[in-house]
């Protein structure tokens, strides 16, 4: 599966250790995100991987900020992305499953790496059940 990722200056260190372990299950990742502690404004990330995760159909996109909430809601600007802010594996099941999502956002200063390797296993292997969330979904991608 291709995956964008991308973060601010404050998921540095969860970016590389979501993408090492992502790359190990033969998925293709592509880094959006910043590579250095320098301050970068988390808007231009969250804008990034959605236009590419909306754009190329069938796509995942992963967000990293430091409480997620900012840059979920960059994401979530963009025509037909479905952010979600995850910090548990039932959020991130029931985003998947009920909402269709195809962004996963996370926190760095809130989850532990190990955790937020965790939600991202949870949200790629969980599909969309379709049927009555089929209108909700649609719905959403006319707003």
């Amino acid at each position: 599966m291709k995956i964008y990722i991308g973060n601010d200056h404050t998921g540095i260190e969860m970016k590389n250790a979501i993408s090492k372990y992502l790359v190990e299950q033969g998925h293709e990742v592509i880094n959006i995100g910043t590579n250095t502690a320098e301050a970068v404004d988390y808007p231009d990330f969250g804008r990034e991987v959605a236009q590419k995760t909306v754009a190329d159909q069938g796509s995942i996109g992963i967000i990293i900020c430091g409480s997620g909430i900012g840059i979920s809601i960059a994401a979530n600007k963009i025509k037909a992305a479905r952010a979600a802010l995850c910090y548990e594996e039932k959020a991130a099941e029931l985003a998947r499953l009920h909402n269709d999502a195809n962004i996963i956002a996370l926190g760095a200063r809130f989850i532990a790496v190990e955790k937020a390797i965790s939600l991202v296993d949870v949200f790629l292997k969980t599909d969309f059940d379709g049927e009555r969330h089929q209108c909700r979904v649609d719905k959403l991608n006319e707003l």
